[in-house]
C-alpha cells in the first residue's frame, strides 16, 4: 500500500509540472492542429468498429468507466458506434450488468446492422431521434429509472443552444461521484476559419454552452487534473465530475 500510495504521489506531482509547462503545452496544442488536417480521430477502431476518437480520451473514459463503475451509460451521437462498442466492452470486463443507450437523429441502416451483430451489442440499446425532443428525452429518463449509477456523455450536434438544451435535459441524470462529459470543446481553442462548412465555431459550441450551464449549475466541477494528465484531448473543460446529488 505504501509503495502504490508513492507512486500515486509522484504522479500527482508530475502532471502539475507538466500543466506548468507552456512550452509542452504549445506544442501538444500545435500537434493536434496539425493532426485534424489529416482527420486523425478517424484512423482508429475499436473491437472492428469506427470509434473517431483521440486515443488520449478513449483512455480517459476507460479510467472513468472502471472508477464509476455504471450501471448505465448513455450517449448522445452515434455514428458508426465505435464509442457505444467501447463503452460496452469496458463495462463488460467490470462485470455485472452495466448498459449503454445511445441516441442519435439518424442511426444509418449499415452502421445498425454492424453494431447490432456485434458481441458487444448484447449490452447495448439505441434510440432513433433528436435528443432534444421530448419524447426522446422521456424515453431516456423512463430507461435510467432505478439505475444507481449514470455516466452521461454529449457528442452530438455541436452547437451552442444544442449542447446547452443536453446539458439541462440530461444533467439531472448523472449521479454523484460519476461524470457528465462534453466532447468536442476544443472547437472554442481552434482557428476560427476551421469550420467553414459547420454550424459551430468560436464563441458557438460545447465549451461555450458547458461554461454557461455551469454558472447555474453547483453539482458540477471540471476535472482539471483529468485534462492536464491527458495533454491532448478534444474535451479541454468537458469532463465534468458530479460532486452533488
Amino acid at each position: 500500500m505504501k509503495q502504490i500510495n508513492e507512486f500515486e504521489k509522484e504522479k500527482t506531482v508530475a502532471i502539475e509540472n507538466m500543466a506548468k509547462d507552456k512550452n509542452l503545452w504549445s506544442l501538444a496544442n500545435d500537434l493536434f492542429l496539425e493532426s485534424c488536417k489529416h482527420k486523425y480521430s478517424y484512423n482508429f477502431t475499436w473491437l472492428g468498429r469506427p470509434i473517431i476518437q483521440y486515443p488520449q480520451d478513449m483512455v480517459a473514459m476507460q479510467e472513468i468507466i472502471w472508477q464509476v463503475k455504471p450501471d448505465l451509460i448513455i450517449e448522445t451521437g452515434i455514428a458508426h458506434g465505435g464509442s457505444l462498442i467501447f463503452y460496452a466492452s469496458i463495462l463488460e470486463l467490470v462485470g455485472d450488468g452495466g448498459q449503454v443507450l445511445g441516441i442519435d437523429i439518424d442511426i444509418r441502416e449499415h452502421n445498425r446492422v454492424e453494431i447490432e451483430k456485434h458481441p458487444m451489442f448484447k449490452r447495448i440499446t439505441m434510440i432513433e431521434g433528436s435528443s432534444l425532443d421530448k419524447d426522446i428525452a422521456k424515453q431516456v429518463h423512463d430507461f435510467a429509472k432505478d439505475k444507481k449509477q449514470i455516466l452521461v456523455v454529449l457528442d452530438s450536434m455541436h452547437t451552442h443552444d444544442h449542447v446547452l438544451k443536453e446539458l439541462k435535459f440530461y444533467s439531472p441524470l448523472v449521479t454523484k461521484g460519476s461524470y457528465l462529459v462534453v466532447f468536442d470543446t476544443i472547437i472554442e481553442d481552434m482557428p476560427e476559419d476551421f469550420f467553414p462548412d459547420r454550424p459551430w465555431g468560436k464563441g458557438n459550441n460545447p465549451k461555450t454552452a458547458v461554461w454557461e450551464f455551469l454558472k447555474n449549475n453547483k453539482r458540477f466541477e471540471i476535472d482539471k487534473m483529468l485534462e492536464n494528465k491527458l495533454l491532448i484531448t478534444v474535451a479541454p473543460a468537458g469532463y465534468l465530475k458530479c460532486i452533488s446529488s
